[in-house]
């Protein structure tokens, strides 16, 4: 098995069995997001206990990769330090406006390294970071005290 299917089996993966999916209360933060371009959308919610991401809860709608992504993104930020988990949003980011030509840290993003090939498809590049832009701004909220 080549590493692209390797990196397809970990889609996969997640897009049939979702880590962290479901709304869940309590919560701080709320954000719902769409992909106008192909109809994904994410409702995600962050709850917040002192400075760490204690839960990220989600319901979301669209194409494996976007699943997918919110699904890994579930597992890399629930129980971190809110600027580690801020970091792993600026690296996944990074490696998906990299056109390809990332390099993508295992020990950091885990199976967000997956995703390296989805950044030679622009078209892509927005499902996966649907989810990583609704956590972003349910932070923000969370940080700014409030709850929608």
């Amino acid at each position: 098995m080549n590493l692209d299917e390797l990196y397809q089996e970990v889609i996969l993966d997640h897009y049939k069995n979702p880590r962290g999916a479901g709304l869940r209360d309590p919560f701080e933060g709320e954000s719902h997001q769409v992909n106008p371009t192909c109809g994904d959308e994410i409702t995600l919610r962050v709850h917040l206990e002192g400075d760490k991401v204690a839960d990220v809860s989600y319901e979301n709608v669209g194409c494996s990769i976007s699943k997918a992504s919110a699904s890994v993104m579930y597992e890399l930020i629930k129980d971190v330090e809110v600027g580690s988990a801020m970091e792993k949003l600026r690296e996944f980011t990074e490696l998906m406006n990299s056109k390809g030509q990332g390099e993508a840290d295992e020990e950091t993003l885990e199976d967000g390294v997956a995703f390296a090939g989805v950044s030679k498809y622009p078209m892509r590049v927005k499902c996966a970071l649907l989810g990583w832009m609704a956590f972003k701004d349910a932070l923000v909220k969370a940080e700014a005290g409030h709850e929608n």
